[in-house]
């Protein structure tokens, strides 16, 4: 297996990821702006104050105060505030401190830990819903009119070969799952999209790749991007179609544009001139500088404006 040279980090970025920094919402939804008002906009820190890093972070679209985000070692925390003020949501009733991935329906919520954890009231109470043994999950896709169906990308065990790993689909609110999508016991999901006026379409990732205490491999033939055009029930393979890089293929970030569905953009690691890592972005259309101007890294997540990419 091989472990392309500066990116032998891609796996704890799972783990060590930036702190949550949140734009605040504007309550005047319906009224639209020259798109270069945005250049104007700054990031700020809305804290909380707390140990480790923050690893998931999500909203709600109809409750535009609402935000939620996952800690490595401190639980799930939601503001209802714009970020002004925070209070942890977990504490005493899931079985890990750690949060990898975070996805609200816009009625109800789910988690990740040591498997799945769902929250039908706004996060006060969590029953856990199986798939324990995928251990790291990437991320958490909702159904955009049907809460009780959820895609979920798990990588696996890091350290160890196992089946455990790969997209798997609920349709009952995570009564069930099957596994839907799967290469083999060294490789797992670490992204997962879905088009939200056809959630019919969807792409994933898999990603080859192993951490033990001694070292980490990142890529292999068990890597790829694929597509889903009936709901995630079966997938088609996409890695080597024209405009892909070649070669040995590592980890793969993929979007969706939420104002150009057909618009897919990718994050791909990849090999170039014997070695090396590149990171191809392929469009068919928009302003890819202004829309992914932090895909700089392979270890970064796609994450799309809804109106201009």
């Amino acid at each position: 297996m091989y472990c392309f040279p500066r990116v032998c980090k891609c796996f704890l970025a799972l783990l060590m990821v930036s702190p949550v920094y949140v734009l605040q919402a504007t309550r005047a939804e319906a009224q639209t702006y020259p798109s270069e008002l945005y250049d104007a906009l700054e990031w700020t820190s809305v804290g909380p104050n707390r140990g480790g890093r923050s690893t998931a972070a999500a909203g709600s679209a109809s409750r535009p105060y609402e935000y939620y985000f996952g800690a490595t070692g401190g639980g799930l925390w939601k503001t209802t505030d714009g970020g002004t003020t925070w209070d942890p949501v977990t504490d005493g009733q899931i079985g890990s401190a750690s949060v990898g991935a975070v996805q609200v329906c816009e009625a109800n919520n789910i988690q990740q830990g040591d498997g799945v954890y769902k929250s039908t009231d706004g996060g006060k109470r969590w029953t856990h819903m199986g798939l324990e043994e995928t251990q790291n999950i990437a991320r958490i896709r909702i159904h955009p009119q049907d809460c009780n169906t959820v895609w979920v990308a798990a990588f696996g065990v890091h350290s160890a070969p196992n089946m455990e790993r790969g997209v798997f689909k609920t349709s009952n609110g995570g009564v069930t799952w099957s596994k839907v999508l799967y290469r083999d016991e060294r490789s797992g999901a670490v992204d997962l999209t879905v088009d939200p006026g056809n959630p019919a379409v969807m792409y994933a990732s898999l990603w080859e790749a192993w951490r033990k205490s001694w070292g980490m491999s990142s890529g292999g033939p068990g890597s790829g991007l694929f597509k889903s055009v009936d709901f995630g029930e079966t997938w088609t393979e996409i890695t080597r179609n024209p405009g892909l890089p070649a070669g040995m293929i590592g980890k793969i970030g993929v979007a969706l544009s939420p104002a150009a569905p057909h618009r897919v953009y990718a994050l791909v690691e990849a090999e170039e001139g014997g070695g090396g890592w590149r990171v191809p972005i392929r469009r068919r259309r928009g302003n890819v500088a202004a829309c992914l101007r932090r895909a700089e890294s392979p270890s970064a997540r796609l994450l799309l404006h809804p109106h201009l990419c």
